[in-house]
Order: C-alpha cells, then structure tokens, then sequence
C-alpha cells in the first residue's frame, strides 16, 4: 500500500471549488464556504452541486455501476479493506478535520473514525456471507432467489455525525455492487465525504462508483428524484425526512429514513446513583447534545430525584466548554448560531412555563454548556421537542405506568435506557416502551457497526441500517428460474 496522503493538511487545494465524480471537478453551483466552528476561520471552499450536477454524475454512475456489480465479490471487499487501512493510516489528519469542521471534541472524532473504519471492514465481510438460496418451483430444473443491487443509491447525510452517518451506508451499498451519489450537509461536506475520495481512489475503485455533491435542498430533490438513482439512504430531521420519503414515494423509490428521537432514559429507585448520574451527563451532553440518540427525558423516580439531580448539576458544572482543538474540553461549539438561539430559545421557554434552571443556561456564541433543567413536565417545550444541545431535563415520576406514558409520549421511538438493580423488572419495563432500541443499565447513545440500527414512529420508516439489515437496505431479491424446455401453455 503507497503512502497515505488522502487526508494530509493542505488537501484543501483539491477540493476548492469541487465536487468529486472520480476526480475533483468543478461544481456549477458557485462556492460553498466551510468553516471551522469554534473560531469561524474558513477552512475550505468547495463547490455547490446543482440539479445538473446530480443529473450528469447520476448517469454516469449508472453506467458504471453494472461493471462494478458483476466484478468478483472478494476483489470488491479487497478495496473497501484497502480503504479502511487508509482512513487508519491517516487518523491525525482525519481526526483533525472532524473536530474543526464539527465541533466535535477529540474522544468524538476517534469514535467516528474507529467506527468507520469498522463500517469498511464489516461491509467486506458481508461479501463472504451467501447471497442465493434454492427455492421450489414447478417444473423447473432449477429456481433460486438472489440477491441483487439496486444499481445508484442515493445518501443524504447530516451535520452531527458525518462521517459516521454518511459511511454507515456508503460502505454497504459499494459492497454489494451499487454506485453511490453521497450529498452531505452543506455544513460538513469534508468529513462527509471529500476527505474519503481520494482514499477511494488510491485504493482502486473505478471512477463513477463513489461521488460527493455538496449542496442544498435543490441538490437533494434532484437527487431524490433522478431516474437513475433507485435508493435513498437519508439520515436527518423527521420534518425533512418526511419531505424526502414523499418525494421518494412519488418516485416508486426504495427510501431508507432514520430521523430524529426523544429518548427517554428512566431511573428507578433501586439504580446506582452514582453510575446513574454517569450515565445520564454522557446521553445528555455527549457532542453538545447533538445526536439523534440523546436522552432528551431524563425520567428519575420521585425517591431519589433530589440526590440525582444534585449529583447531575455537579457532573455538569465541572464539564468544561472551548475551542477542542485549543486541549482538554468536554463541549465543544454548536454546529451554528441558529442552533445555538434555537437552544436558548427552548431552555427559556421551559424556564417560563415552569422549569427550574440549575447550571447552565446562556450560550456564549456558539458555546453552549451543559445545562440541567429540573421540574420539566409534559407541555414544555425542552419534554415535547429534540432539543439537540446539550440539555439534560429532569422528570420525575411515581410508578411504572407513569414511567411508561411519560417514556411513550410524543411521536417519536428510537432509543431508550432503564437503570435498575433489577434487571427482570427493568426488561419488563421497557417491553412498555415504544422505541427501536432498548438498553438495559445503559444510556441511550449506543452503537456499534455490526448491529442493525433504526427507529419505529416518527424516528424513521421502520428499516435498519448496519450488519445483517444492509442486505436488506441496498439489494433486491430476484427469482430465477431455468427450465431444460419451454413448457406448453393451453392457450
């Protein structure tokens, strides 16, 4: 394997005013201006994708993707392992890109690379796994289903998490013979993707396979609504993914949607404290709160709601707030200052209508620390809303069926935690709950590459992403039949 260069400072002269098609070439929609989140400095220009971008690339990749598919399956996993052992040789560098682009302290971008670097592998794996299996047929010599690609997968990923949540699908669809047109978020179009591109290349896959557009809403439509393009993979807002499942629904699309969540973590009376209050301040506060998976209910029975919480505003007041790059802090920036008012905005709400305000509470900039909010009850806008920032609210309850109405209210349903000494009762609990994933003496922010992932309700459209569900998410089945002699029919 040659020298990783991929991600190396200075890699930024490839990508102005880009996009990537297998190469860097110019984009027509003008320039798109990155910045690093905690000091505002650019770090980056790219090129803004437009409707003919999409179109043009789509086409393209079309046409490259059959070669692709019927290449053999180990020479595929050989490139994706080929680009996993990049990303690891060059982890200073990519390190350093997610936490100016994202905010994101540096434990959060080695989380995102480890991950990924996971994805690549588990997605090569796939490939060893059986893909035909023989079904019965009259009078056929032989008939079998097999699994095929769809051919283009489209990738809509967001801001938070972006390589993780771009890679997360981009990997698997490569694997089993699609060609992927990934649109990131406009905010982070380097971690997303451009910074991948050249270790797609150095690692051998064809031109036309792997393609980044950064844009905005006109580029998305138009990705959802190609021809060429048979799948969307979108991660991000519920209002936005309904915006985008209709248009694929339209379009008769596959559409694969994993959206926004109000996780409740519920704290019985007989948990840990200490581990309790561990648990919650990582949920609530982890990457500024900005995470799909955030415990957005931190439900605490009423006996050991005073203790708790007293702990949680300790843990919490001690977390400190700052550049990451600049050394040792727990927070970094919010990903913009419309998020940042949007958080103010939520917690002062919750502040009038009731709520107390024990740490925290005032954004310095983009700064946001980690706030507790205690006496939030259903109504409020921090207990209905997916605050994303990093809030923890406090709700307490008495019993088991309240526990359950408070976990189950609202629409939406990914994640939950119960923390309890007794895991029979706990288990029993959260069978009530409404949710896609269920941890037991856990928080809510738990992931791990092999497992399938998703949400019920308004936290996706019911599909999974990740291990033994990609089969599901990025082929198709085909029945084949083969008969010695065509049968006569009575007409």
């Amino acid at each position: 394997m040659d020298q990783m260069t991929g991600i190396a400072p200075g890699a930024q002269a490839a990508w102005s005013g880009a996009l990537y098609d297998g190469g860097f070439t110019p984009a027509q929609g003008g320039l798109l201006e990155v910045t690093e989140k905690a000091t505002g400095q650019t770090l980056a220009t790219v090129g803004l994708a437009t409707p003919a971008d999409v179109s043009r690339i789509a086409a393209r990749a079309a046409a490259a993707q059959p070669a692709w598919a019927a290449r053999p399956a180990p020479e595929r996993a050989a490139i994706l392992r080929d680009v996993a052992a990049r990303l690891e040789a060059d982890w200073e560098a990519a390190a350093g890109w997610i936490m100016r682009e994202t905010g994101a302290v540096r434990p959060k971008a080695d989380f995102e690379i480890f991950t990924v670097v996971a994805f690549f592998r588990e997605a090569a794996a796939m490939l060893d796994q059986p893909t035909r299996m023989d079904v019965q047929a009259s009078g056929a010599a032989r008939s079998y289903a097999q699994r095929v690609p769809h051919g283009v997968v489209g990738v809509i990923s967001p801001f938070n998490f972006p390589l993780i949540l771009s890679m997360r699908a981009v990997a698997p669809a490569l694997a089993v013979g699609n060609a992927v047109l990934l649109k990131p978020d406009p905010q982070t179009p380097i971690c997303a993707g451009l910074m991948m591109a050249p270790l797609f290349e150095a690692a051998g896959l064809p031109a036309g396979l792997f393609n980044v557009l950064p844009g905005g809403a006109e580029a998305g439509e138009a990705l959802v609504s190609d021809p060429h393009v048979r799948m969307i993979a979108f991660t991000g807002s519920t209002a936005a993914g309904r915006k985008v499942g209709a248009l694929a629904g339209g379009h008769l699309k596959k559409v694969s949607l994993e959206l926004g969540g109000k996780n409740a973590l519920i704290v019985l009376a007989d948990a840990d404290l200490e581990l309790a209050v561990s648990a919650a301040a990582y949920g609530a506060f982890l990457h500024q709160g900005q995470i799909c998976m955030a415990a957005g209910r931190i439900l605490v029975h009423h006996d050991i709601a005073g203790a708790f919480t007293a702990k949680l505003v300790e843990h919490a007041a001690r977390l400190p707030v700052g550049d990451p790059m600049s050394g040792q802090v727990a927070l970094g920036p919010l990903i913009n200052a419309r998020q940042a008012s949007r958080v103010q905005g939520l917690v002062s709400q919750s502040v009038a209508a009731g709520a107390r305000l024990l740490t925290g509470g005032t954004a310095e900039g983009l700064f946001y620390p980690a706030t507790v909010l205690a006496g939030v009850t259903p109504g409020m806008a921090v207990f209905e809303e997916e605050v994303f920032g990093p809030v923890a609210n406090i709700v307490t309850f008495g019993t088991d069926d309240e526990a359950v109405e408070l976990a189950n209210a609202g629409e939406y349903g990914l994640s939950a935690g119960i923390m309890s000494a007794d895991t029979a009762h706990a288990l029993a609990l959260g069978a009530r709950i409404r949710t896609g994933m269920l941890h037991i003496n856990d928080q809510t922010v738990v992931h791990e590459p092999h497992i399938p992932f998703g949400g019920v309700g308004a936290s996706g459209n019911g599909g999974r992403i990740g291990g033994a569900a990609n089969w599901d998410e990025f082929t198709q089945w085909q029945w084949v039949t083969v008969k010695d002699a065509p049968p006569a029919y009575p007409f």
